[in-house]
This record gives structure tokens, C-alpha cells and sequence, in this order.
């Protein structure tokens, strides 16, 4: 029998991709929650949508009807949070509370919440685990702290929660709408294929921890598979645990843009500063990976798929 599993913010870009793969997998009834109401999806076309209203208690027992496990991605980005902080923790933790409400009254078995690295710090330095002091400021860091307590918490009544603590994603997404551009390198990407010039907003010293969407799906799916014995906590760091330095992941994409489309675009940065110096990172996902997950992403391929649907989306397609 097939497990049943809601994806709140389903046509979105963690959700979008995570939606195909369970689908792919054969062994998951996918449903969709969306804000808007969808009539069918190109990109998934056996989908099942359901729109969600979380002002709506009614709404929100009417879509976790019958599921197995809730996958909670619907949330605001960092701008959004930022110019509105009130409605930031609105969206990203009342919101939480209210569906997490609506799950354990529905006989959800299983919630797992998409938090974020940024909860940390705004400037990620040094080793980094789970026990690693939150000390984020950004309305995007305290609402997504404040909505991980209340997934939490709600291991103490018959419901099993996992949290993940995303770092710096990236990968193609399910359909070129999606509000993925903003992020690093599909907004690199973007620029080399739109303009031929990818523009940066700093030396680039400053190291991430990049992990493909492809990881960052299969591990949602593994958490979701995991035995309860395994859990633990419940809270887990998402990443590659290994870093990289900017500079080096955008000439990566310099590199990738010329050997897919044929045309290498020029780099424009900040020049480093006379004392300005890569801090080391060390994003540590030694909890994941002792519940026997594996990472076999490979990132030259996620960069090639967001160049061509950027050159078939932004240049062909006009």
C-alpha cells in the first residue's frame, strides 16, 4: 500500500523536485498543497493539488486527511521576512503551529519541518553541528527557529517530527516559475546564460556549503523512511560537509557554461579587501550520515540542467 505524504509549498522548488522523485519512486501518493489553486501541472501531470488556506482550520484537517506524513516547506524567503518581520513569523511559525495542529487531530504519523542553516548565524564560520548555539537575528533566522520548537515539541504527543537544518541549496527546478532565482547559483546561472556576464556582490572569499537539490530531496525522502529508533531528536543539519569558497563555485559555473552552451561569460566581482580572508566552514552532517544516508549528487550535472533551462526558458523560449 501506498504511504500518502502532503507536501505544503508543493510546486516550489524543493518542493517541486521532491514531489518527482517520490512519484518516480512508485511507492508514494503525492498531494500538493498550494496557495494557488492549480487545475493541473504541466511539469507533474498525475499530481493531486489541494489548495491550502492556513487561516482555515477546516482547510488545513481537509488536506492532512488520510496522509501518513507531512513534508512542511511552505514558507516566506529571506527578502519577504526581512520587509515584513511580523508577517515573516506569521507565515514561518503560526503557520507551522496551526498545520502541526491540524496533523497530530488528522492521526499524522510523521511532520518533517525545511528550517534552515541561517538559524546558526548570518555568517556561517567555523564547525557547525547540532548543538551548535542559534544565534540568527534575521526575521528569516527567528521565525524558522521559532517554527523548529513547535514541530519539536510535537514529538510529545504521538507524532514523530524531524527538522532540517538546510545549508546553501541548489539545482534546476521542477518548472522554470518557479521563485528559485534568487538563490546564488541559479542566479549565477541565470546571468551567464542571460547576459553573458554573472556580477558579483562581494570577493567571493567567503566560503558555503553547496549541496545539490538532488541530495537535498533524497534526503528528505530517506528521513521520511527512516525508522523512529533512528530519529533521535529529530533534528538534523542538511548539507555537503564540505565547503567551498564562492569565487570557486561561480568559476565552476563559468567553467560548465562554456563546455554545455559554448560561450564563457565574464566574472565581475569586489575586489578582496587588504585583510579580508576565507574563513573556514565545516557545516557537520555526521548525524545524517550515521543513519546510513549517502550523498551522490554530482554538481556538474545540477549546473548543466540550470543552464539549459535558462537558455530554453530565458533565451529560446523569447
Amino acid at each position: 500500500m501506498k504511504r500518502k505524504v502532503l507536501i505544503t509549498g508543493g510546486t516550489g522548488f524543493v518542493g517541486g523536485r521532491l514531489a518527482q522523485l517520490l512519484t518516480a519512486g512508485g511507492n508514494s501518493e503525492v498531494i500538493l498543497g498550494s496557495r494557488i489553486k492549480h487545475t493541473s501541472l504541466s511539469w507533474l501531470p498525475n499530481a493531486k493539488v489541494v489548495a491550502m488556506d492556513f487561516n482555515s482550520e477546516q482547510s488545513l484537517l481537509f488536506a492532512c486527511q488520510g496522509m501518513d506524513s507531512v513534508v512542511h516547506l511552505a514558507a516566506m524567503n529571506d527578502t519577504e521576512c526581512l520587509n515584513d518581520p511580523a508577517a515573516a513569523l506569521q507565515s514561518n511559525a503560526v503557520n507551522t503551529a496551526r498545520l502541526v495542529e491540524a496533523a497530530k487531530v488528522s492521526g499524522v504519523k510523521r511532520i518533517l519541518y525545511l528550517s534552515t542553516a541561517h538559524i546558526y548565524s548570518p555568517n556561517l564560520i567555523g564547525r557547525i553541528d547540532e548543538t551548535t548555539l542559534p544565534k540568527g537575528r534575521h526575521p528569516y533566522a527567528t521565525s524558522h527557529r521559532a517554527a523548529e520548537d513547535v514541530v519539536l515539541a510535537a514529538a510529545n504527543n504521538d507524532i514523530e517530527s524531524i527538522v532540517i537544518r538546510l545549508s546553501n541549496s541548489f539545482g534546476v527546478p521542477a518548472h522554470p516559475n518557479v521563485n528559485a532565482w534568487m538563490l546564488l547559483v541559479n542566479d549565477l546561472c541565470r546571468q551567464a546564460v542571460t547576459s553573458k556576464i554573472m556580477v558579483m556582490r562581494s570577493s567571493g572569499l567567503q566560503q558555503r556549503d553547496f549541496i545539490t537539490l538532488d541530495d537535498v530531496t533524497r534526503a528528505i525522502d530517506h528521513m521520511l523512511n527512516l525508522p523512529k529508533i533512528k530519529l533521535g531528536d529529530g533534528l538534523f543539519n542538511v548539507g555537503n560537509g564540505k565547503s567551498m569558497r564562492v569565487i570557486d563555485m561561480v568559476r565552476l559555473i563559468q567553467m560548465r557554461c562554456t563546455e554545455v552552451l559554448g560561450f564563457t561569460p565574464k566574472i565581475i566581482r569586489l575586489e578582496p579587501t587588504v585583510y579580508e580572508k576565507s574563513a573556514k566552514l565545516d557545516y557537520c552532517i555526521d548525524k545524517l550520515l550515521n543513519t546510513g544516508f549517502t550523498l551522490n549528487g554530482n554538481p556538474d550535472d545540477e549546473i548543466d540542467a540550470i543552464l539549459r533551462m535558462c537558455h530554453e526558458s530565458f533565451i529560446t523560449a523569447h
